[in-house]
């Protein structure tokens, strides 16, 4: 997917604090309509923050936020969820008294060209769930919830979906299940922000990479050129 097609996210100069703690530095980040962006870095380096920060999670910050050519510059969550953007965030955040039925019809939305994520296609994707639609998101399985989690973000039929750990803590099996999905995903075209340990991965499903290192981008390029150079192990510490 060529960078130079319509962007979902524009930011430049973005700064973020937590109190007196500064933790993004001056941060630009680009993700064009269809484009899968890697977002890299130790832990600790800011990947989170840089999330919340542009979902509006963060209070104190500056620079200039960019959604679909809306200034999103001071702009809250729920700003950002009408706009297309979905989020599936560390641990989750299935709802745990809701059935996974529930979990997943509560924020569908339907797409503007027709297609699209429908329940039906969101079960095939996830076939694990069909079996478990009356239970509660509290009695599934890590792997169940992540997928359900996955599957309610599809289901809001997004411009931009923005993965932060999908598969962290899974067993293996899972793990292969949501690269599959995720590459799934690439191919309909669905703006990515990926963030996940497994940098090889990552470089893998994405289109560009971008790496973060206290706070600031210190490596972005296409995955192709960057996956195997040695500036972007040292980067990353390994």
């Amino acid at each position: 997917m060529s960078a130079h097609a319509e962007p979902i996210v524009e930011a430049s100069g973005v700064h973020a604090w937590y109190g007196s703690s500064h933790v993004l530095h001056g941060i630009d980040l680009r993700i064009a309509r269809g484009e899968t962006v890697g977002l890299l870095g130790r832990n600790g380096m800011g990947k989170s923050t840089l999330i919340r920060t542009l979902l509006g999670h963060v209070a104190q910050r500056s620079g200039r936020i960019r959604v679909l050519g809306r200034d999103l510059s001071r702009g809250r969550p729920h700003q950002l969820a009408r706009l297309g953007v979905a989020y599936v965030p560390e641990g989750r955040g299935v709802f745990p008294n809701l059935t996974v039925r529930e979990n997943l019809v509560m924020a569908a939305r339907a797409p503007s060209g027709g297609g699209g994520w429908a329940l039906e296609r969101t079960l095939a994707t996830f076939p694990r769930l069909v079996e478990r639609l009356g239970h509660l998101g509290a009695q599934l399985s890590g792997g169940e919830q992540q997928m359900l989690a996955i599957g309610r973000a599809l289901m809001t039929n997004p411009a931009l979906i923005i993965l932060d750990e999908a598969t962290e803590g899974l067993a293996p099996l899972v793990v292969a299940e949501i690269w599959r999905v995720i590459e799934s995903i690439r191919g309909d075209g669905i703006a990515t922000l990926i963030v996940d340990r497994d940098h090889r991965k990552v470089a893998a499903h994405s289109d560009r990479l971008v790496v973060l290192q206290k706070g600031q981008v210190v490596l972005a390029g296409e995955s192709a050129a960057l996956r195997n150079s040695e500036t972007l192990t040292t980067h990353l510490g390994l």
